[in-house]
């Protein structure tokens, strides 16, 4: 075993490792950061197959098991949640065990709910395998399961012990689900730091054309956790300023619901960070352009900019009133006045608008894009 590398400079209370290799020190940042009689790792079968051997051996002198299902939103259930308490009340699991959540958004949300809930709280390390869930998922300690009325309704805050984020795994990644991260990215850039949204945008090329192995793909995720983690900081319980974070969430999470879950993520939030620029702009909080400047850069990135081909816009907006942010029924919107800016509502991070207006601009990203 190496020597672990310095951590991020967060002011987030736990370390987050981001560098070439890392994967290697996932059992040393167990010892460091929660040391137990007992390890589950929680993972899909398909990334379990890829990686988890790799992290059993790392695990010598303690019972430790691999613990996985089938990959997929749709199986972020309180059925999948009942089913893996079970299994580790089964395997012995007790107090003395620390859970590593080993895969992309989906398992990090339902094994960081299964941590935040088994015996009422055990440690997890969470151990990101997409770029989605580098950038966004891994860091903040939301946790949650979808229902059939929508998406994170059932969850808890429950910080990790750790985040260990190895790039290189994601040479194994598709390069769509690839690609689905840089929506994240990028909302990053929109949300709070122009310049990091000019980086992005020129790293796009490269990161389109080599995927993992474009250079300075490490720093950018860096830099995405940094701008990520100083938001949660500022506002650990949702009340306000992480708001923020939500931005083209609201208008993706109902695509999502209406579509049943039949895409990536991060395609859904690139739908929906372009239609919640416009909506900006025909409340007249942004400026005329802001939506075809994150459009362009949204397309530059292999994402989509229109909705889905057949969707109805009326079923998405009556979805949107299932969101976590609505209020009394109606809707609200985390909305960019222009890239880094984003409108604060008085200390609330979300404004609410009509529906007819979101359903004109939603009926005109339908089909072709002009």
């Amino acid at each position: 075993m190496g020597v672990l590398p310095t951590p991020l400079a967060l002011p987030l209370g736990y370390p987050v490792y981001c560098a070439n290799g890392v994967l290697a020190e996932v059992g040393a940042v167990v010892r460091d950061t929660a040391p137990a009689h007992r390890v589950a790792i929680i993972s899909d079968r398909v990334v379990g197959a890829h990686h988890a051997n790799r992290i059993l051996a790392q695990c010598a002198g303690v019972p430790a098991q691999l613990f996985t299902i089938p990959p997929g939103e749709q199986e972020k259930t309180r059925a999948r949640w009942a089913e893996l308490t079970d299994a580790l009340v089964a395997w012995g699991a007790g107090r003395d065990t620390t859970i590593i959540a080993l895969g992309g958004g989906v398992v990090g949300d339902l094994a960081g709910f299964v941590a935040a809930t088994f015996m009422r709280g055990l440690p997890v390390v969470q151990v990101p395998t997409t770029l989605l869930a580098m950038v966004d998922a891994s860091v903040g300690g939301k946790t949650a399961v979808d229902t059939p009325a929508g998406k994170n309704l059932v969850g808890a805050f429950h910080n990790p012990s750790a985040v260990v984020i190895d790039p290189l795994v994601l040479e194994t990644l598709p390069p769509a689900v690839l690609r689905s991260g840089l929506a994240e990215m990028l909302k990053h850039g929109v949300i709070a730091d122009a310049s990091y949204f000019d980086q992005v945008l020129a790293a796009l090329p490269d990161v389109v054309r080599q995927g993992a192995k474009a250079k300075g793909l490490d720093t950018l995720i860096a830099g995405s956790v940094h701008i990520k983690a100083h938001v949660v900081a500022e506002d650990t319980r949702e009340g306000g300023l992480r708001q923020i974070l939500n931005f083209g969430h609201t208008i993706a999470h109902a695509i999502e619901k209406v579509r049943q879950y039949d895409m990536l993520h991060g395609e859904a939030v690139a739908m929906g960070m372009v239609v919640e620029a416009r909506l900006a702009e025909q409340i007249g909080l942004a400026h005329h352009g802001l939506s075809r400047s994150i459009r362009d850069a949204v397309q530059r990135a292999g994402l989509p900019v229109t909705l889905p081909p057949g969707i109805d816009p009326a079923a998405v907006v009556a979805e949107t009133h299932g969101d976590k942010k609505a209020r009394s029924g109606a809707a609200r919107y985390a909305l960019p006045r222009a890239i880094g800016e984003m409108e604060a509502a008085e200390g609330r991070w979300a404004v609410p608008v009509p529906d007819d207006v979101v359903m004109t601009v939603l009926t005109e990203s339908l089909g072709t894009a002009a």
